[in-house]
């Protein structure tokens, strides 16, 4: 005879595993470039004309300031502001925890690393000593 206990226990735990799977699934995202890297040096990605308006404020709009804007700003680091972004871009923050250099905090937190392409042009504006451009 069956024991009604153990399979409603059964029944509970296939249920949640069944959830979790699709909870995983769904937060899954391809990077396209982690996918396809582009050959270095294919010129794919544009480094001539990188400005922080044109270039790097659209970046830090699609991938950082969701977490990283206004007065609750996640860890105080401000990216929605050229004054906010220029103070980690210049004390070296940006860069290592976009790149997710050893010793930095690799953002975005709990996403996927920032494009190669992106990444670089965030180092080209960085080296060129974060310009309001």
């Amino acid at each position: 005879m069956e024991n009604p206990t153990i399979n409603k226990r059964l029944l509970v735990v296939a249920s949640v595993l069944a959830a979790l799977s699709v909870l995983t699934a769904s937060c899954y995202r391809d990077n396209e470039e982690e996918l396809y890297p582009q050959v270095p040096g294919s010129g794919n990605c544009d480094l001539t004309s990188v400005t922080y308006q044109s270039t790097i404020a659209p970046i830090m709009a699609s991938s950082c300031n969701g977490c990283h804007s206004g007065a609750g700003a996640s860890a105080g680091v401000v990216t929605n502001t050229y004054e906010g972004l220029k103070t980690i871009a210049l004390n070296g923050k940006l860069y290592g925890s976009v790149s997710h250099a050893s010793g930095y905090s690799a953002m975005p937190k709990n996403g996927n690393k920032l494009s190669a392409c992106n990444i670089e042009k965030i180092k080209t504006w960085v080296d060129a000593g974060a310009p309001n451009n």
